[in-house]
């Protein structure tokens, strides 16, 4: 089964800031207890949780490095990618820029010295619970962000998108907006509310922006909103995911080290594998490792 990850995270505590990690006071989350985060997670780390799969490229995605200096994480995962014990990876970064701000265009600009750099996210997700929500405002509204959104096309970087189903119909204006801008929908759209009309809206929510042709999702991060995950659990969540958007507007990633504090990396790619298993092997090679390597063109 080979496989490329599109969505993982490193960090180095030691060497790196993230305000989040660093802290010693017991924050809500949606991941529950995330005190066993607090501590690296290196190329290395991740490489040993994979050594059992036939991983051949990755993606890092921002993990909330100090946005004082979103341009550092950009730089040392480059770093960490040319090191030739690192395999290569990350192959594609995708890092932090808020486009509200006024050196939006210097940032990207920045951000796009490196090799590996593909794409920004910026967590966009409004909740009225402190436990769900991660933005300090709605972005999704803010005439400047949605404005700068097309210095993206510019630079030729694709958008990561993190939100809730609510917000998932201003999501899909910005995406007719920004027809040429690849948006790619992280952690399933992230169905918070599993109640039978949470799941509607959610599918509601899914079935918008995936009219639009320049959205693809990311199947991951499901362990977030169900510690105690089985295959059985996640199986209708994946497979809505997939029949919304499609076999070429899907693909499989790991979320990792977030989810770890659920599962093992095999867990997770052996629970997509078990789902999936009557499909054919054209639609699995899409979802396991074809569709990220077009999509972050690596």
């Amino acid at each position: 089964m080979k496989i490329i990850d599109p969505h993982h995270h490193l960090w180095d505590i030691g060497k790196n800031p993230y305000p989040w990690l660093m802290t010693t006071e017991i924050e809500p989350s949606i991941h529950g207890d995330d005190s066993p985060l607090k501590r690296n997670y290196l190329i290395e780390n991740f490489l040993e949780d994979a050594e059992n799969l036939d991983l051949v490229k990755s993606v890092h995605v921002q993990a909330e490095y100090d946005r004082k200096d979103p341009v550092g994480e950009t730089e040392w995962l480059q770093s960490v990618a040319d090191d030739e014990a690192s395999r290569g990876m990350p192959n594609g970064i995708v890092g932090f820029c808020n486009l509200a701000e006024p050196d939006a265009a210097e940032i990207l600009e920045a951000h796009c010295r490196y090799d590996n750099f593909r794409g920004i996210r910026h967590l966009l997700n409004r909740h009225e619970d402190p436990v769900y929500n991660y933005a300090d405002r709605d972005y999704l509204e803010d005439a400047t962000w949605t404005e700068n959104f097309g210095l993206l096309k510019k630079f030729d970087l694709s958008y990561d998108l993190q939100i809730y189903y609510p917000q998932m119909e201003a999501a899909a204006l910005l995406a007719r907006r920004y027809p040429d801008t690849q948006i790619i929908l992280n952690h399933a759209g992230m169905p918070h509310e599993r109640t039978d009309d949470g799941v509607a809206a959610w599918i509601e929510g899914l079935t918008a922006l995936a009219k639009c042709d320049n959205v693809a999702i990311k199947i991951s991060g499901l362990g977030m909103l169900d510690h105690h995950w089985t295959r059985q659990s996640i199986q209708p969540y994946v497979l809505a995911a997939i029949d919304i958007f499609g076999i070429d507007r899907s693909m499989f990633a790991s979320n990792f080290p977030v989810d770890g504090l659920y599962s093992t990396y095999g867990d997770v790619w052996r629970a997509f594998d078990s789902i999936i298993l009557d499909f054919s092997e054209v639609e699995r090679d899409k979802l396991f490792w074809a569709n990220a390597e077009r999509y972050y063109r690596i």
